[in-house]
Parts: structure tokens; C-alpha cells; sequence
């Protein structure tokens, strides 16, 4: 009988110890499962802000080239007595200067027709064109420019009311 008390004494030790270690297993678990999901986090974050960083620096490269193709295109928009030859030179560099911003994923906004939206273009005056629908886009000043959902520059609009 001595045998038996110690069997089952012996048996409740195991329990407690094993309920001691299934306890301390389930806690180191559950730090390895926050200590990954932190690191997938970290991850994200950091894969986000490399993108935003890149985004940035082509907003800013392509802000400063702005007022060159706002001028070439007045250029391209004059009509002066210029030779076939030399409009199509400036059609193949308005081409260049397309592809370009086409690479750097920068995309141009604001034509004639267009709804306005002013989230992406600044009215500056108001006309009415019988042609076109109420807030419409009437005639543009300057284009709009964006690189996905950043904006680099409003488009500067005439709306039809």
C-alpha cells in the first residue's frame, strides 16, 4: 500500500510540474508569435517608407522640371510661322519628355472636359461654355501632375458654371 501512495504521489508531482511547463510553453509562445508578427510589421513599415522615399525624391526631381515642359508646351501651343521640320522636332521632344515622366511613373491630369475635382485641381475662374457640362473643365492653365496618390502639383483650371 506504501507502494501505491507513493505512485500516486509521485503521479500528482508530474501533473503539477507538467501543467508548470505547459504554462511557461504557452507563454514563451505567445512572445515568439508577437516578437514575429512585430517583425512582419517592422518589415511592412519599412518596405512602405523605402517606396514613399523613392516617391519623393522623382516628386522632387520632376517639380523642378516642371516650368521647362509648362513652357514647351506653350511653345508646342503657339502658332507661329515656324517650318514642318522644326514642329516636328519639338513633337519628338515632346515625346521624349512624355516617355520620360511615363518611366518615372508620373501622371498628367487635367484636360478640357474633365470633371473638376478639387482634391486635384485649383479653380482660378469660372465661364460659361455651352458645350461643356457645369463643373467641367473649361480650359487649363497649367496641367496637373502625380506620382500614384501624391499629388505634385494641382492642376490650375477654368471651370464652366
Amino acid at each position: 500500500m506504501a507502494e501505491k501512495e507513493a505512485i500516486q504521489e509521485e503521479t500528482v508531482v508530474e501533473e503539477t510540474e507538467y501543467d508548470k511547463l505547459k504554462q511557461e510553453f504557452d507563454t514563451q509562445k505567445d512572445q515568439f508569435l508577437r516578437l514575429a508578427a512585430e517583425y512582419d510589421n517592422y518589415r511592412k513599415r519599412t518596405e512602405k517608407e523605402k517606396l514613399a522615399t523613392y516617391d519623393n525624391a522623382v516628386a522632387s526631381t520632376v517639380e523642378a522640371f516642371l516650368p521647362v515642359a509648362d513652357n514647351f508646351a506653350l511653345a508646342m501651343a503657339a502658332e507661329a510661322d515656324v517650318s514642318e521640320e522644326f514642329k516636328k522636332g519639338l513633337d519628338m521632344i515632346q515625346k521624349q519628355l512624355d516617355t520620360a515622366f511615363e518611366k518615372l511613373n508620373v501622371v498628367a491630369f487635367g484636360e478640357r472636359g474633365d470633371k473638376f475635382d478639387p482634391d486635384y485641381h485649383n479653380a482660378i475662374a469660372r465661364t460659361k461654355d455651352e458645350e461643356l457640362d457645369d463643373d467641367c473643365i473649361a480650359l487649363v492653365y497649367q496641367k496637373g501632375y502625380r506620382i500614384g496618390d501624391r499629388i505634385i502639383r494641382h492642376a490650375m483650371v477654368q471651370i464652366n458654371s
